[in-house]
């Protein structure tokens, strides 16, 4: 009901990004700065990459030789979920693979200060009959299947996709990965479930990693495909269906070859950590997502959850930096599942399993060409101005615990309260298993403590409008040479109806 009012209401009031503040927010001076020693344009192409284990999100730019660079990484305030691909609607699971972003996926109405649509469900995955709708990347640092920023960081974001737009990119490409693709990380997590999916949207981190060219991407026999071209006696392009046979194609060879030179490594130093014992990963049971960790030692009692990063120490030492943004008091930080971690079995060693180096030319595969629907800039305005309802980017609901009465003897049987310190030993990243060390009985039972009032879990009623650029927050800066703040009168209707 929510998301039907926030649309009719666009629909009704027709909402201009020319009267949007918070949609025609100026690229930061820093930036604009960096992309001068980097050699791009303020509208040049961008591309965009998420990873959870690490918490970051990146934009890429197009520099003027052609390549894309990396221009800023922004950690990530707070994703839900766990590792892999999502399946099902209400899964609370953050996407991964290859998915294209359109001026029309762009909302500047957004309940969540800005987002942008992440275009879930791709060809592939309805190929693979996976629902779910409206999974963003937006602001407010709250996520149920989404990628949550800070508002500050959304801001620029947002910024640099639009002037993309004006630039004339169609879209850009967003590639979510549930980690770096390195050698370690696919050694660490060799026995997930998943790793077939990922070997598969590795061949794509491949391509961009050898090129830094954004990767055509196509699907068929319910594959990705990456730079797909056609053979040369053919006389028109191949053409795929994710669900169907795939059609004849060939990969360039210098790409072809770029990538199996650098698989070849990967894999001679994926061997050795597998020969040498590296540790698998270690499951943890009901944490919902992850945080970096520079948000995690913002919040009482944080924690990174399923992302990478140190706790204890690491985190007290990052609570002297500034956050990259504001973290509203209703921020939810990953907590395990109490209950589930109680009901299960002690972990045991897990084994080493050497994995075989896939076969060489295996075939892998891409998104459906996105459906036309007029000129790029005859709908662009009409398109950014409607803006879609961010229905999957509510506040979590608080995890359940479990309440544990005091002990009454010294001969009362293991309780609820033995096997859930048990399970939170086992299963919180970073816990101190010295203190739980056994202790001297005492005369006289302790009464219970009274339990710690929990964080309000409530969205925060009001936010002001506009938040100052997480990269600089000085206005009157050097900007890039022939590049102009976005103001009134140069708003994104005026620029439009210039192209117009």
């Amino acid at each position: 009901m929510t998301a039907g009012v926030l649309l009719s209401g666009c629909d009704t009031d027709q909402v201009s990004l020319a009267t949007n503040a918070k949609a025609n927010q100026p690229v930061p001076p820093k930036l604009l700065a960096a992309m001068v020693e980097k050699d791009m344009d303020l509208q040049s192409p961008i591309l965009v990459r998420l990873f959870k284990q690490e918490a970051e999100l990146e934009v890429w730019k197009q520099a003027r030789n052609g390549q894309f660079a990396l221009l800023k990484t922004y950690p990530i305030c707070r994703w839900s979920g766990d590792l892999g691909p999502k399946v099902r609607e209400g899964d609370r699971q953050a996407p991964e693979g290859f998915y294209s972003i359109n001026p029309g996926q762009m909302n500047p109405q957004s309940a969540y200060y800005l987002s942008f649509n992440t275009g879930y469900p791709n060809a592939f995955d309805k190929a693979l009959g996976r629902t779910g709708s409206q999974l963003m990347v937006h602001g407010d640092c709250s996520s149920r299947g989404c990628y949550a920023m800070t508002d500050e960081q959304i801001a620029e974001i947002y910024s640099l996709g639009r002037e993309s737009f004006f630039g004339g990119q169609k879209a850009f490409q967003l590639q979510a990965y549930p980690f770096k693709m390195t050698p370690v990380n696919m050694a660490k997590h060799r026995n997930n479930p998943n790793m077939a999916f990922w070997k598969m949207i590795k061949e794509g981190y491949d391509h961009f990693e050898v090129t830094r060219q954004e990767p055509r991407v196509d699907f068929c026999e319910k594959k990705y495909v990456f730079d797909a071209t056609k053979p040369a006696d053919a006389k028109r392009d191949p053409v795929f269906d994710a669900s169907a046979k795939c059609p004849a194609y060939v990969i360039p060879e210098d790409v072809a070859s770029a990538v199996r030179e650098k698989q070849s490594r990967d894999e001679a130093e994926y061997a050795k950590l597998v020969a040498k014992g590296t540790p698998v990963a270690r499951m943890n049971t009901g944490i919902d997502g992850g945080m970096n960790k520079i948000f995690a030692a913002k919040i009482p009692e944080g924690s990174t959850g399923l992302s990478e990063g140190a706790e204890g120490t690491t985190l007290q030492m990052l609570a002297m930096a500034k956050a990259p943004g504001t973290i509203p008091g209703h921020v939810n930080p990953p907590k395990p599942n109490l209950e589930a971690a109680a009901a299960a079995p002690a972990p045991r060693e897990e084994p080493v399993v050497a994995v075989s180096a896939p076969a060489a030319g295996t075939r892998v595969a891409a998104t459906q060409p996105a459906e036309k629907s007029g000129g790029f800039f005859s709908n662009l305005g009409r398109k950014m101005g409607m803006g879609t309802a961010d229905t999957t980017a509510t506040t979590p609901p608080p995890q359940a615990t479990a309440s544990v009465a005091p002990a009454t003897t010294s001969t009362t049987p293991p309780t609820a309260a033995s096997r859930l310190k048990a399970a939170v030993t086992r299963f919180v990243p970073g816990r101190d298993t010295s203190k739980d060390a056994p202790k001297p009985a005492v005369a006289t039972a302790k009464p219970a403590e009274p339990p710690k009032p929990q964080p309000d879990t409530r969205l925060a009623q009001t936010r002001p409008a506009l938040k100052p650029s997480v990269s600089d927050g000085a206005a009157d800066s050097g900007q890039m040479a022939g590049a102009a703040p976005v103001v009134s009168s140069n708003s994104f209707d005026s620029r439009f109806g210039a192209v117009k």
